[in-house]
């Protein structure tokens, strides 16, 4: 079914999944969480959010267990659902994947000029208010030139850098957290919640997807598994990636608010890492943050490369978009016209700057929350036990809330102007290349 290079074992899904999901969100959009819902709503929004996902991830590991196709989401509505639903699905979850990489490419210029402020110089332009400076465009551009060059040479040589960059995550908020722990006060908390409870706990719920968006990217390299590899450590990566992110979200959020008073340093830039400077008093403690940021946002990146090129690859195969992008690497044996397409316009969307970030967030949970409910749909009609359907239905559900959830006008956080633009231009493009590719 593929020749595509069979090397990946259960570490590399896991740090796939789970360095896919945790990005530096924490770091560079955590006072918007906060804004949002204050520290009670957003441990409690990541919490809920998270353990919603489960039912999800249960789809998903049984589906990837039985039909390990780069397809993913793509293969699975094939399965029950016309084709044209197979495509918008497939195409949704290009979006959800694709849009992290200029996000992160973006973050990393805005993360090296908190580091090093001589690098917030030689502005360009400015988008929405927000300046474009050429070193900011440099690094970003250098990075994507070399994940691109990364996953062009081979799946094993990708699979390694995630791997330390996501475990040298884990290493790094083990030690910013535990020294923050000692150093803080429960005083700091109040208020728990921005609003009401409810609308506290929602706000954050609505882009909980996006941030949790990545478990299910274990699914498009499903077909790059070592020829020994066991079917069901597909379904423990999966699940293993939400429970780990799940306590990450919610500890970090936690120690935010526990460290200093919160509500005096939001709109502050890297609110985390000012937070625990407040706490501890000396930089250090920022470099050691600011680090796992930099290692956490280079397996975001490399872990979204990999799902979109994968999922345009698989698409591609089955005649939904150009299939000169299904081409495979004679040596490499990786999508080289896929990777190449995810850099390079990866590289042209970094032009817009950091005024992306936040509307960025919002378009992708909906793009993931689309996908996880077509894939739960899926595996509903095709009629497994009752149990695993009653699961398939609690997804669907799931999925559905948190579409509504940014789609629904009567509802708190809904969509603006922006983010139905970018939807619609998104939706365009899928329609052009459909038409294209039907003719």
């Amino acid at each position: 079914m593929t020749n595509l290079a069979r090397k990946l074992g259960v570490t590399d899904y896991f740090t796939l999944g789970w360095g896919t999901m945790v990005g530096v969100g924490w770091l560079v959009v955590m006072d918007d969480w906060l804004i949002r819902g204050g520290p009670l709503g957003g441990i409690l929004g990541f919490a809920i959010g998270g353990a919603l996902l489960l039912p999800i991830g249960y789809v998903y590991g049984k589906l990837v267990m039985a039909m390990p196709d780069a397809a993913a989401e793509v293969a699975y509505t094939a399965k029950v659902f016309p084709r044209y639903v197979s495509f918008v699905t497939g195409w949704m979850m290009v979006l959800a994947y694709f849009i992290v990489c200029p996000w992160e490419a973006v973050a990393v210029g805005t993360i090296a000029g908190y580091i090093f402020p001589a690098l917030d110089s030689m502005e360009l332009y400015r988008i929405a208010g927000r300046p474009v400076y050429l070193p900011h465009l440099i690094i970003g551009l250098a990075l994507t030139a070399l994940l691109t060059a990364l996953n062009y040479r081979g799946v094993r040589l990708s699979a390694t850098f995630q791997n330390w960059t996501a475990f040298g995550t884990i290493q790094l908020f083990v030690i910013f957290i535990a020294v923050g722990a000692s150093k803080g006060s429960s005083h700091n908390f109040p208020p728990l919640f921005t609003h009401t409870p409810w609308v506290s706990i929602l706000l954050v719920l609505q882009v909980v997807p996006y941030f949790m968006t990545g478990f299910e990217s274990v699914a498009k390299a499903a077909e790059e598994a070592s020829p020994d590899f066991q079917g069901k450590s597909f379904f423990q990566a999966i699940w293993m990636a939400i429970l780990v992110a799940i306590l990450f979200y919610t500890i970090v959020i936690a120690a935010v608010g526990y460290v200093a008073p919160w509500r005096q340093m939001t709109g502050q830039r890297f609110m985390t890492a000012v937070a625990f400077n407040h706490a501890i008093g000396s930089r250090w403690i920022v470099s050691i943050i600011l680090a796992a940021a930099m290692l956490s946002l280079l397996k975001v990146f490399n872990g979204n490369f990999v799902a979109s090129s994968r999922l345009l690859f698989a698409m591609a195969r089955r005649g939904l978009i150009d299939p000169r992008l299904a081409e495979v690497h004679r040596v490499n044996r990786t999508p080289f016209v896929s990777v190449l397409c995810v850099g390079t316009v990866t590289a042209v969307c970094m032009f817009l700057g950091d005024a992306i970030l936040i509307p960025i967030a919002e378009v992708g949970s909906v793009a993931s929350a689309a996908g996880w409910l077509a894939t739960c749909a899926a595996y509903y009609a095709m009629r497994p036990s009752a149990r695993e359907r009653i699961i398939a239905a609690i997804g669907v559900t799931v999925a559905l809330s948190m579409v509504l959830m940014k789609v629904a006008f009567v509802i708190p956080g809904h969509f603006t102007s922006y983010e139905w633009l970018a939807l619609a231009i998104w939706a365009g493009a899928g329609i052009a290349l459909r038409k294209r590719e039907t003719l």
